[in-house]
């Protein structure tokens, strides 16, 4: 199997604080890959690196073989890696509609006259609509993104991540803060995404981990600590010790 994302020797440090040591991570293509971890653990600062938000002091990172470690975040999303962040980053005056059509322009090079654009091409008209449909938010869709309730929020946040084709899709706890009768969607969303999008997804939520990653890494103190199946992780004593909370047993 082809790797679509893999990071070798992987270090970032913030004064005598080493957030990620010697991280070699390997996603496979087409992979639901989910990433773990006590608080602190280091997680979103991997994710960083991956995306060019921040730049490693060691270390590589190399999506589908070809090394991306000094390009800028906008290079990395050309190349097709897109990401979420844990907390929304979107513009609450748009609505949905312009908030995808402004994405699907970008991915088009109509960046420059998206508003136009996005009320003038009947290509980029169906593609808008049709990506709304699939994250259930057309019955929201001319409503002020700052009107939305979070669960709708978090949705469009993923929308817009997929609106501009990737092949590979970070999501930092997409689930985070969601009502529990919102959380649905979400989850049915996720599970819904094309399976030749490869999908790496920090989740502190074990009933979305578990029931929807093929493969789970686990970090602690910015180093990987285990990696394995669900199945694999949830029988390792030192993962329930770490992470769980509970005392390791004799196995």
């Amino acid at each position: 199997m082809s790797l679509a994302l893999e990071t070798s020797g992987l270090d970032k440090r913030f004064g005598g604080i080493a957030a990620t040591s010697n991280v070699g991570l390997r996603i496979e293509r087409g992979a639901r890959h989910a990433l773990i971890g006590p608080n602190g653990a280091g997680k979103t600062t991997l994710i960083n690196l991956l995306t060019g938000v921040l730049r490693p002091d060691a270390g590589s990172v190399l999506l589908e073989g070809r090394d991306i470690t000094r390009l800028g975040a906008h290079r990395r999303v050309r190349l097709g890696l897109a990401r979420t962040f844990q907390i929304n980053q979107l513009f609450g005056a748009l609505t949905p509609l312009e908030t995808i059509g402004l994405a699907v322009s970008e991915r088009l090079g109509r960046g420059h006259d998206w508003w136009r654009v996005a009320g003038s091409k009947s290509n980029v008209d169906e593609s808008i609509v049709s990506t709304l449909e699939s994250f259930h938010l057309t019955d929201v869709m001319h409503e002020p993104v700052s009107k939305l309730p979070y669960g709708k929020q978090r949705l469009l946040e993923i929308a817009l991540a997929i609106a501009s084709r990737p092949r590979v899709l970070l999501l930092d706890e997409p689930a985070a803060g969601v009502p529990e009768d919102e959380r649905h969607d979400i989850l049915s969303v996720v599970a819904a995404l094309p399976a030749e999008v490869t999908v790496l997804f920090i989740e502190h939520d074990m009933d979305l981990v578990f029931s929807f990653a093929q493969r789970i890494s686990v970090m602690v103190n910015g180093a990987l600590f285990a990696e394995g199946t669900p199945a694999e992780i949830a029988r390792d004593a030192r993962v329930k010790a770490v992470y769980l909370g509970e005392e390791p047993v004799d196995v």
